[in-house]
C-alpha cells in the first residue's frame, strides 16, 4: 500500500511539473494575436474577446484571495477612471467556489462591465488562464486595437503608453 501511495504521489508531481513547464514554453508573447475566448460576464451577458477590437484591452487575472491582486486593484480602478475612452478593462477572477469575489470587487471599486469569474479547484487551470499561460497572479496583458498582445506590462508602462495614445502629459501613478 505504501508503494502504491508513493507511485501515485510521484505521478501527480511529475504531471504538475510537466504542466508548469509547458506553460512556461507556451507563454503568450508580444506581437502575437491575443488568444480569443468566449465567457459569460457577471451580468449573464455572453462575451467574446474579439468584440473589443478597436480599443486597447487590459486583460487582468486576479483572485479575491490574492493579497498582491488586492493591492493592485486600486491602480486598476485609477487606470479605468483615467482611460475610460481609450481602454477596455476585462477582469478574470480565478476563484475556487465562493462569492467572495463580488464583495471584494465592490469594495475595491470595480465598475466596468467586462468582469468574468471562473471557478476551478486549481484556479490556474481555468481555461482562460491556460490560454494565456498564466502561472501566477496578478497577471495583466495589454492588447492593442488590432488584437495583438503588446505585452505583460506594469501600471507605469501601461499609463505611459496610453498617455501617448490619449495625448495627455500628466501621469497617473505618482
Amino acid at each position: 500500500m505504501k508503494k502504491l501511495f508513493t507511485y501515485i504521489t510521484l505521478t501527480i508531481v511529475i504531471a504538475l511539473a510537466i504542466f508548469y513547464m509547458s506553460t512556461l514554453f507556451l507563454k503568450v508573447e508580444a506581437g502575437v494575436t491575443a488568444p480569443g475566448f468566449d465567457a459569460e460576464l457577471i451580468d449573464g451577458t455572453a462575451f467574446k474577446l474579439s468584440q473589443l477590437k478597436g480599443k486597447y484591452v487590459l486583460l487582468d487575472f486576479w483572485g479575491s484571495w490574492c493579497a498582491p491582486c488586492r493591492k493592485e486593484n486600486r491602480q486598476l480602478v485609477k487606470l479605468h477612471e483615467r482611460y475610460e475612452d481609450e481602454l477596455f478593462i476585462v477582469t478574470v477572477a480565478l476563484e475556487k467556489d465562493s462569492l467572495t469575489w463580488k464583495k471584494i470587487a465592490d469594495i475595491d471599486g470595480f465598475s466596468w462591465k467586462h468582469q468574468i469569474v471562473t471557478y476551478n479547484n486549481f484556479v490556474l487551470l481555468s481555461p482562460i488562464a491556460r490560454k494565456y499561460s498564466v502561472t501566477e497572479i496578478p497577471a495583466k496583458f495589454l492588447i492593442d486595437p488590432q488584437g495583438k498582445i503588446v505585452g505583460e506590462l506594469d501600471f507605469n508602462q501601461i499609463d505611459s503608453l496610453l498617455t501617448r495614445v490619449k495625448g495627455n502629459t500628466f501621469r497617473l501613478l505618482k
